[in-house]
């Protein structure tokens, strides 16, 4: 009896545990929906030499269906990406469907704002966006690597071995740099914190010294001492 329950349970855990995989597996990207010159800003933590890969659709809703169609000739996308220092590292119009393609040279949030380009053919038409952004090894193509490469299955495998030791060593760089960065911002803080102890110490001392020194003065006016 507890044998046959033990098996029980262990084929639901893996049943659930395929199911997560599955659900993981076909789950990449995210979508939303947006008017007209309407902005929408993502951010995200890259390593520096880090590729970002952006996957991206528009679809115009028709209101005849109900649905959204898959295009429309004039539907266009600006696509705006800062740096930590908040510099534009690229500023472009693409087309309603497409892929961005940038490497960071900077660790830090990279801010990511996406906007529809302004046509008075569909004002107040509402649009969906797909969006998939993909950042370090999982926005290589290790197929068309494999293909211009002329890699064998090993040969590839290994090559993604490397850019994942790659990738991790950038993320460690990247964390050791976060955890210097917020040492730093702690010890100014800390500094500052004292300093002004410090001065409020000083400004109370005075005062106490400016207070006892008038009412000397004035008891000595009043001839009570």
């Amino acid at each position: 009896m507890y044998s046959s329950i033990s098996t029980h349970n262990s084929c639901t855990i893996i049943f659930t545990l395929t199911l997560v995989s599955c659900f993981l597996n076909f789950c990449h990207g995210i979508y939303f929906h947006i008017g007209e010159t309407e902005k929408r800003c993502f951010i995200e933590e890259i390593p520096d030499e880090t590729l970002l890969l952006m996957n991206y659709k528009l679809q115009l809703h028709d209101p005849q269906t109900g649905g959204f169609m898959q295009t429309a000739p004039g539907l266009a996308m600006h696509v705006d990406i800062r740096d930590p220092d908040d510099k534009t590292i690229l500023s472009k119009v693409y087309s309603a469907e497409g892929k961005v393609a940038i490497t960071s040279h900077k660790p830090g949030e990279h801010v990511i704002c996406i906007q529809s380009n302004s046509t008075k053919w569909f004002a107040g038409g509402q649009l969906r966006v797909h969006l998939d952004i993909k950042v370090g090894e999982h926005a290589m193509d290790y197929g068309d690597i494999a293909e211009k490469e002329k890699y064998t299955q090993l040969q590839l495998r290994i090559r993604q071995l490397q850019d994942q030791v790659e990738q991790i060593t950038k993320d460690l760089n990247y964390q050791r740099y976060r955890e210097e960065k917020f040492r730093a911002i702690s010890e100014s803080t800390s500094q500052r914190v004292f300093w002004w102890s410090i001065f409020q110490a000083v400004v109370v001392l005075g005062l106490a010294v400016w207070q006892c020194s008038h009412l000397k003065r004035f008891f000595e006016a009043k001839k009570l001492v």
